[in-house]
C-alpha cells in the first residue's frame, strides 16, 4: 500500500489521514500553511485509493498562478505547459513515495486526470476522488463550481492556505469560503493545520519571510507614517516593518490599562536593539517627539510575544497553554483562571486584541478553555 510509505509527523496530520480514510466523509477540507503535508497526504491517499479500486479516477484541480502578476493561467493560455506544470507538482509532492513512471502510467490510462477549474461546467465526476489544491488562489465562484461537479460515490478534498498565501486586506477567497461552508455540513469534515504541523524544512522560514513581506506592504495611515518617519530619523539603521497606532482601538473598546502602549512598532528580526538603542535612549527620544507611549517587538511566529505586548492584562497572557493557527483564525488555548481577564468585560479585551491582529496578519482570534486530560 502506498500509504504505508507515508508517516504522519504531527497530530494534525494524523487527523487528516483519519478524515481521508473515513468513508462517511464525502468532503474533506484541510486548511493550513505551506509545509504541513496537505498536498502530500492527500495525493498519496488519492493515488492509493485509486490503485486499490476504491475510486475510478483521481481528478486533480490545481490553479496555476503567475506569481509576478497574480493572474490565474488557463489551459488555453499555457497549452501543454499546463499539464507539464501540474505533472511537475505531482513529481515534487510524491518524490520518494511512488515512482513517477507509475504516475505517468495512471495519467496515460485516464485514471489520473489533471483538470482546469475554468472548464468544469457541465462535467460530473462519479465514483472519483477530486482534489482541489491551493483553493486560496481561486475566486469563490470557481471553488464552488468545482464542488458542484461531485457525483455519486465520489469524495471531494479541498486544501488551501487562507492566511499566509493571500494578500491583506482580506477578501473571501476560495479556501476561506469553502471552509466556512463546510463547517457543520453533513458528511463533511474540516481539518485545520497550524504552524506546529509544519514538517517541510525551510517552510517556517519561508512563512516568516512571507509575513514580513505582507507587513511591509501594509498601508499605514498618516499617524503611523509619522511614527515611521521619526523612527527613521532617530534610528536610521533600524529596519521597521510596520507601525500600528492603537489609540483608536483603545478608545473604541474602552481600554484604559497603562500596560497597553499607544503605538506598536514591529521590527525585523534582529533589529529590536537598533530601535530601542543603548539603555533605551532611542525609544525614549522617539516617545518624546511623539508624546506617545511606544512598544517595540520583533517579527516572530511566536504570537505570545505579540499578545504580551498588547493585552491589557499581562498576567492573563501567562495563563495561555498554546497559540497556533487554526483555519482562518489564531487559536488561543488558555487555563480557566485566565479566561475571564483575558476576554474582558463584555469581551472587550479580546475584541481589542482581535482588532490589532486582523490589522497585522489578517486573521480573527478564537479563544477556548484548556481542558486537562487525565
Amino acid at each position: 500500500m502506498l500509504l504505508e510509505k507515508v508517516k504522519p509527523l504531527s497530530k494534525g496530520q494524523e487527523r487528516l489521514l483519519r478524515a481521508l480514510s473515513n468513508d462517511r466523509n464525502e468532503i474533506v477540507g484541510v486548511f493550513g500553511p505551506t509545509g504541513t503535508g496537505k498536498s502530500l497526504l492527500t495525493c498519496a491517499y488519492a493515488i492509493d485509493a485509486t490503485l486499490q479500486g476504491r475510486y475510478h479516477r483521481f481528478v486533480l484541480v490545481r490553479p496555476i498562478i503567475d506569481v509576478t502578476s497574480g493572474k490565474e493561467l488557463t489551459i488555453v493560455e499555457l497549452g501543454e505547459m499546463f499539464y507539464e506544470t501540474a505533472s511537475s507538482y505531482l513529481r515534487d509532492v510524491l518524490k520518494g513515495i511512488i515512482d513517477f513512471e507509475d504516475v505517468k502510467k495512471l495519467i496515460k490510462e485516464g485514471r489520473l486526470v489533471i483538470a482546469d477549474s475554468h472548464f468544469l461546467r457541465g462535467r460530473t465526476f462519479d465514483e472519483d476522488i477530486i482534489f482541489l489544491d491551493d483553493a486560496q488562489n481561486l475566486k469563490p465562484e470557481s471553488a464552488c463550481e468545482v464542488l458542484m461537479r461531485i457525483g455519486r460515490g465520489s469524495k471531494f478534498v479541498v486544501a488551501g492556505d487562507p492566511i499566509f498565501q493571500k494578500d491583506i486586506p482580506l477578501e473571501k477567497d476560495g479556501a476561506t469560503l469553502i471552509r466556512e461552508s463546510l463547517l457543520g455540513e453533513e458528511r463533511a469534515e474540516v481539518v485545520d493545520l497550524g504552524l506546529k504541523d509544519i514538517a517541510r524544512p525551510g517552510a517556517l522560514r519561508g512563512i516568516r519571510l512571507l509575513l514580513e513581506v505582507k507587513m511591509r506592504k501594509r498601508e499605514m495611515n498618516d499617524n503611523e507614517q509619522r511614527v515611521f518617519d521619526i523612527i527613521k530619523e532617530k534610528a536610521p539603521d533600524a529596519d521597521v516593518l510596520t507601525i500600528i497606532d492603537l489609540r483608536s482601538a483603545k478608545q473604541k473598546y474602552d481600554i484604559r490599562s497603562e500596560h497597553v502602549p499607544d503605538v506598536l512598532i514591529i521590527a525585523k528580526t534582529g533589529h529590536l536593539g537598533r530601535v530601542v538603542g543603548k539603555g533605551g535612549e532611542r525609544i525614549q527620544a522617539i516617545e518624546k517627539d511623539l508624546a506617545l507611549r511606544a512598544r517595540v517587538i520583533e517579527l516572530s511566529l511566536d504570537f505570545i510575544e505579540l499578545l504580551t505586548a498588547i493585552h491589557p492584562v499581562p498576567w492573563a497572557v501567562n495563563q495561555i497553554i498554546d497559540v497556533d493557527l487554526a483555519g482562518t483564525e489564531l487559536q488561543i488555548v488558555i487555563r480557566r483562571k485566565g479566561m475571564g481577564p483575558f476576554m474582558g468585560q463584555r469581551a472587550k479585551h479580546i475584541k481589542f486584541v482581535e482588532d490589532i491582529i486582523k490589522r497585522l496578519i489578517g486573521t480573527g482570534v478564537r479563544v477556548r478553555e484548556y481542558m486537562r486530560r487525565y
